[in-house]
């Protein structure tokens, strides 16, 4: 796939300057580029950069028709008209893209000639920190499922002894009360151990809740609840057990429960839908659309495997990699190398001898850019791993605060038993 493989496209039309007419065709955004093709010659009437881009405006042409138009840098306006489904969707599309493209770093030093074995061996080193955080999850995983039979264990003591609790009661009722037992006898011990079971349950929840709620990503994105026709600018929010939906304003619009979502489908490393499906009414979709959407990718992938699908459409995208030595403006590997000398003052050619130790160091990076992008991914799948084990060790504390508890309250009741048993011999 080349770089101009389109991440959305609407149908519109096209102002021709020149000629003083309208022609219909297809406007597309992809990576770099803003691009319009039209329906009867095929051929692209217009072509210009992102990072060209000074201004995009919601218009009006002849005080009647709504149009989008875009400023370029050399004050040249471009007119989209008649887009489908509105002209509020493209621009929000469009102006996303184009406001985080100029949020990304200065890549002046991208052309330079990288040097992949400490890029390489940084990457092993987190490859490794991720298996052995694997392997501790699993350990954890399977000391979690102990604690849980202990529990079941003591839920049955429990129930055990409170059986033996009401035979205990019709042996110990005097033989002229009816009934079998007198239901006076207990009912402040009752009320007490609700009361007690009740603020464990409360304080056990409220710290759980705490938990996860953590937040692991959160990137800007463009989101719509379904269809096309209502895109507009919020964030996704990738939590440790569930995913937030929220406005500009940081507003809740929607929570998916990790055990809700049903479906995770990745368009493009750029555009994703989350699906919960429900029986008798229509399911919940959220469609996202981000230029930081490998970011909560990178996490997606370890939290809903066996819920995320990949479409035949990804695949286009997995041929090319998401950054060029050329950086925004190059269109070459030579370009970005010259853009690259620029900015760091130095000429492309240089006698031998005369460069310093600073300007070898910024000439040749140690890690390359690839390799700076596959860290960053590598590093948020870490940070999803260490907040997942740490969820389970606080839940496994309460376990064991709760496994602590029963198991004193079962022994007190077995010596109170033993002594009634006692009692009654």
């Amino acid at each position: 796939m080349s770089r101009d493989t389109p991440i959305h496209s609407w149908p519109g039309s096209y102002y021709i300057n020149s000629e003083k007419r309208w022609e219909n065709g297809t406007l597309s955004i992809t990576r770099t580029t803003v691009r319009f093709v039209s329906n009867q010659t095929k051929q692209s009437l217009v072509s210009f950069r992102l990072s060209r881009i000074v201004e995009i405006k919601m218009e009006s042409s002849s005080f009647i028709y709504s149009t989008l138009t875009v400023l370029e840098e050399d004050h040249v306006k471009h007119w989209f008209g008649s887009l489908k489904p509105n002209r509020v969707v493209v621009f929000n599309v469009m102006e996303h893209f184009w406001r985080e493209l100029l949020l990304q770093p200065s890549s002046g030093a991208r052309g330079a000639e990288p040097q992949p074995s400490k890029g390489r061996e940084l990457i092993g080193l987190v490859s490794g920190a991720q298996r052995r955080l694997e392997d501790t999850g699993r350990v954890l995983s399977h000391q979690g499922e102990q604690f849980d039979n202990m529990m079941q264990g003591l839920e049955k003591i429990d129930s055990d002894l409170g059986v033996a609790d009401k035979l205990l009661l019709e042996l110990e009722s005097p033989p002229w009360w009816p009934f079998g037992k007198l239901p006076w006898k207990t009912q402040q011990e009752a009320k007490a151990e609700d009361a007690a079971r009740a603020a464990t349950s409360a304080a056990a929840s409220a710290s759980r809740e705490s938990g996860r709620n953590k937040v692991i990503s959160s990137i800007p994105a463009v989101v719509s609840k379904g269809g096309d026709s209502d895109l507009k600018p919020g964030c996704l929010l990738v939590l440790v057990s569930a995913l937030e939906v929220r406005d500009t304003n940081c507003q809740l619009i929607h929570r998916f429960e990790r055990n809700e979502v049903d479906e995770i489908r990745v368009t493009s490393p750029y555009e994703i839908s989350v699906r919960q499906r429900f029986i008798g009414k229509p399911d919940i979709c959220y469609r996202f659309l981000s230029a930081k959407m490998l970011e909560a990718l990178s996490v997606l992938e370890i939290q809903y495997k066996k819920k995320i699908e990949f479409t035949s459409e990804f695949t286009a995208f997995q041929a090319t990699p998401l950054s060029s030595p050329c950086g925004r403006e190059g269109t070459s590997y030579s370009d970005g190398l010259l853009q690259m000398c620029q900015d760091t003052e130095l000429p492309l050619e240089v006698p031998a001898g005369e460069l310093s130790q600073l300007q070898v160091h910024v000439l040749r990076s140690s890690v390359s850019q690839a390799e700076a992008q596959e860290l960053k991914q590598m590093l948020m799948q870490l940070k999803a791993l260490a907040l997942e084990a740490e969820t389970e060790l606080e839940r496994q504390d309460e376990a064991l605060d709760v496994l602590s508890s029963s198991t004193d309250r079962a022994t007190m009741h077995i010596d109170k038993h033993t002594c009634r048993m006692k009692r009654l011999l």
